[in-house]
């Protein structure tokens, strides 16, 4: 009987909160690891979990279990990613799942100089806005914005950004410059097609915030850019995005002193901080290095000032 295995999937289950969700998690049927708990239990002489038919919860027992256990697994990948880096150092591929624009606006920049320091190393990037399954997709590392979703990942806080409303000068001409949030219903503003609380612009006058509405609409934020910059309407979208159009004067910043102060963190998930292979630790300690000061093309251009101009 395989006790590390075991206690492998007694972990799994406190972490996802169900045998099924641990199922997924470790390829296994929900009855499997239904039977390996009660073989557990057995074995122990205890109750691990108290079962209802929505949720199972830890006993005491459980408790104690789970807290000496990952102590147990964590001496484990210590001493199994010790071994690892010795005889294999930081080679492999590494999975990263992002959005577009931080991959090709923030990370493409400096992958280069990963690879260099890390020449045994893969990097393959699967780029959409969307949450994917970190076990079934084979990812390592997602950097996610909004709301997280998997309480199981790990997340930790890469960095923030504001968010700016902004159109371009021809567009401004043409149409006028917003004075108020309200104005917006008067302007065409471009916003995401799938489901995104990006498309629920906030004010510091407008409680609920502005739902963007107009007749252009895309599943990629580097789309509506190009719209913007083309003169189609009014967009808004972060700062390590465009700031550069905005530097260049193609882009102007509208309705600033309505907008809060708050930015919109990102964070990067992983599967967990117990098992962390050398090519990963060494991804996300460059990470941390390269963001710690926020988005690295932010903090070269500053928003230019807006213009004055009639309400429309």
């Amino acid at each position: 009987m395989n006790q590390l295995a075991d206690l492998e999937v007694f972990i799994a289950v406190v972490e996802t909160g169900s045998f099924s969700a641990a199922a997924r998690r470790l390829a296994k049927t929900p009855s499997a690891v239904s039977k390996l708990i009660a073989r557990m239990e057995e074995r122990l002489r205890t109750l691990l979990f108290e079962r209802t038919a929505r949720e199972v919860r830890l006993t005491e027992a459980g408790h104690a279990l789970h807290r000496e256990g990952l102590r147990v697994m964590e001496a484990l990948a210590e001493a199994e990613g010790a071994l690892q880096h010795h005889v294999e150092g930081t080679r492999g591929t590494i999975r990263v799942h992002c959005i577009f624009t931080f991959a090709k606006y923030q990370l493409a920049p400096v992958i280069p100089e990963f690879l260099e320091a890390n020449p045994a190393v893969r990097v393959e990037f699967l780029l959409n806005n969307d949450p994917m399954d970190m076990v079934e997709h084979n990812i390592d590392v997602a950097i996610h914005s909004g709301t997280l979703p998997d309480s199981s990942l790990i997340a930790r806080r890469l960095l923030a950004s504001r968010w700016i409303v902004c159109a371009s000068p021809e567009y401004l001409r043409r149409h006028g410059t917003p004075a108020t949030p309200d104005d917006l219903v008067r302007h065409n503003c471009l916003n995401f097609t799938h489901r995104t609380h990006w498309n629920n612009w906030p004010f510091t006058t407008v409680p609920r915030g502005v739902k963007a509405a107009g007749s252009l609409g895309a599943d990629q934020g580097d789309m509506l850019l190009q719209l913007a910059l083309q003169g189609a309407g009014v967009v808004r979208l972060a700062e390590f995005h465009i700031h550069a159009a905005l530097a260049a004067g193609r882009l102007v910043p509208i309705l600033q002193r309505f907008q809060p102060q708050r930015q919109e963190p990102l964070f990067v998930l992983y599967k967990s901080r117990k098992y962390l292979s050398p090519k990963v630790r060494a991804f996300l300690d460059f990470l941390d290095d390269k963001f710690s000061d926020g988005p690295i093309l932010s903090r070269a251009a500053a928003c230019p000032a807006e213009p004055a101009g009639p309400s429309g």
